[in-house]
């Protein structure tokens, strides 16, 4: 299967990520992220299947000066992809890392872009997989998120307690994955039904990767 890897042209690991993808047998486009620029590539490559793993950090948005990351990043730019994919003339699945409790209704900047997105992603007309997982964890991260992983450490702790008392449900649903877990997640269940139009939580993202060899 062709795959295409996106990588901004000023990414400062630019050149690290060219390699590292092609390693992996992909391909590497650099379209700036400028909507008419992204539509034109969608319609040039006609994508079967388009990954929107967008996101940033306060960090990493305090480094680049931006006033409001979430809007800026994790929906602008999505909305973009979204927006070329609509126009690609192939019609592809959108799959769509959102999060757990995202609505656009949501107090938290984070969660309300995330619940705008999908609404507008599940207008579309596109088929579509949106991803819920709660925290997304461990060392395969290549960014470190200090607070996340320790929310995600105390609410793992709290999960198990429940899963003891016969919650193991509940735990499954909302217990943290990890960068591969997710990964293989998304693509399993992207290739298992690329006309559909599906939402998951941290439950079916886990056994799916768990049906390709992926230790929970």
């Amino acid at each position: 299967m062709r795959t295409v890897a996106h990588v901004r042209p000023g990414s400062p690991a630019l050149d690290g990520w060219r390699e590292r993808f092609r390693g992996l047998g992909a391909e590497v486009d650099e379209t700036a992220w400028e909507a008419d620029a992204i539509a034109a590539t969608l319609r040039r490559l006609r994508p079967t299947i388009v990954f929107a793993l967008l996101g940033t950090t306060r960090a990493r948005a305090e480094r680049e000066g931006l006033a409001a990351p979430y809007e800026a990043i994790d929906y602008g730019l999505t909305a973009q992809l979204l927006g070329g994919a609509m126009t690609a003339g192939s019609a592809p699945r959108f799959i769509y890392l959102s999060a757990m409790g995202a609505d656009e209704d949501a107090r938290s900047p984070y969660l309300a872009v995330r619940g705008r997105l999908a609404g507008e992603l599940r207008e579309s007309g596109l088929p579509y997989l949106i991803a819920l997982p709660a925290f997304v964890t461990g060392a395969d991260r290549e960014e470190r998120r200090p607070m996340e992983r320790v929310a995600a450490v105390v609410s793992d702790g709290l999960l198990a307690v429940v899963a003891r008392l016969g919650g193991a449900r509940l735990r499954a649903q909302f217990a943290s994955l990890t960068g591969e877990q997710l990964a293989l997640g998304l693509v399993t269940l992207a290739l298992s039904e690329p006309h559909g139009r599906a939402e998951v939580n941290a439950a079916a993202l886990r056994r799916a990767a768990s049906s390709e060899g992926v230790r929970s």
